[in-house]
């Protein structure tokens, strides 16, 4: 573990802190913005689904980890301590994040088949001609 640092260094972390942490959120949402089509309504690169779409998704993803990170490691007093509890503190997190994938698929999955479910309940069937019996019939038991 490192050293105790003095009260005016941890005061002039925390204001760098929250001073970072307050632009990469400002141009978060700018960004954010932007791609969507609120700042210049002719550029959209936030909803095509193409290349467009991945960028803002990761620019998007890797300033919400640097974020954790940064409030991980100096906030929550991370980077002064021994590799042993960092790896006991950030392993447990990657199940964390596989949990939330597997509940997002499985959210999708359900999401598709109430759907599937919703349209099969409104789909209209039409009644057999009346007069003439449909499907199978045994052999004798139909008389005429």
């Amino acid at each position: 573990m490192a050293a105790h640092q003095s009260y005016e260094d941890q005061k002039k972390l925390v204001f760098y802190g929250l001073k970072l942490l307050g632009v990469i959120t400002i141009v978060e949402v700018v960004f954010a913005l932007f791609a969507k089509g609120h700042i210049l309504p002719s550029v959209t690169f936030g909803k095509d689904g193409g290349f467009g779409q991945a960028l803002y998704m990761l620019a998007m993803i890797g300033a919400s980890l640097y974020k954790a990170y940064f409030i991980i490691f100096y906030f929550m007093h991370m980077a002064h301590e021994v590799r042993g509890l960092v790896l006991t503190v950030l392993m447990p997190m990657l199940l964390l994040v596989w949990a939330i994938i597997a509940f997002f698929q499985e959210g999708g999955r359900w999401g598709a088949a109430r759907e599937q479910i919703k349209e099969k309940n409104e789909e209209v069937v039409q009644p057999a001609p009346a007069g003439k019996p449909t499907g199978y019939l045994l052999p004798g038991t139909m008389k005429g």
